[in-house]
């Protein structure tokens, strides 16, 4: 199988995950100056967004601690393969729709009609999951890995996490049906568990 080089991809992937958390800020809105008629209206308009800031920060956190794991997997990895852009490329494209359910999230956290939102937003979560699931399927079919004992555990502890993950988020987004608010929280949780594997990969390979 012919394989190719991997710093054309990283440097594409860190090029779409930068847009991705640009336009997560799009989603704020500026408070319009027809609105406000003191400067207690403009404090007071600004409060009125915590929903976004809220969404913002979730969101970002969680595409950041996704591009910090890329990095990290892309490390471990020595070539690419057709399958492996294919398969890159889907986890993209769950990372550049982030956006949209974040301002959804945003947009009607705080009314009757959360409901909607939330499982929309934790089936972006399950659709991500998924396209990690498949990127070490390319991985592993590809025999893309470094031949190094530490790189291979801790490749499998991430792969099993991811495996397992997504059994996870598929039931926090049928919760959701339910108690949407507690998804949600559940959804923040995991924020955190990715949090931990992020920050205890090795930051350095052996060449």
């Amino acid at each position: 199988m012919t394989k190719y080089k991997i710093s054309r991809i990283e440097a594409f992937s860190d090029g779409v995950f930068a847009i991705a958390i640009t336009l997560l800020i799009l989603e704020i809105k500026v408070p319009p100056a027809d609105s406000v008629h003191s400067v207690y209206d403009l404090w007071q308009a600004l409060g009125h967004l915590w929903p976004s800031y809220f969404a913002f920060v979730l969101s970002f956190g969680f595409i950041l601690i996704a591009w910090t794991n890329h990095h990290i997997i892309l490390n471990f990895v020595e070539q690419s393969s057709p399958a492996f852009m294919y398969a890159n490329g889907f986890l993209l494209l769950n990372i550049v729709f982030l956006p949209f359910p974040t301002g959804l999230l945003a947009a009607y956290i705080t009314t009757d009609y959360i409901q909607p939102a939330v499982m929309l937003y934790c089936f972006a979560y399950v659709f991500q999951n998924f396209s990690w699931n498949i990127l070490f399927l390319t991985i592993e079919k590809s025999k893309l890995l470094k031949n190094d004992d530490v790189v291979i555990s801790v490749y499998n502890r991430v792969r099993r996490t991811a495996h397992y993950g997504l059994g996870v988020y598929i039931g926090i987004t049928v919760l959701a049906y339910w108690f949407p608010m507690t998804a949600l929280g559940l959804n923040t949780l995991l924020w955190f568990l990715w949090l931990g594997i992020g920050l205890h990969m090795p930051q350095k390979t052996n060449p």
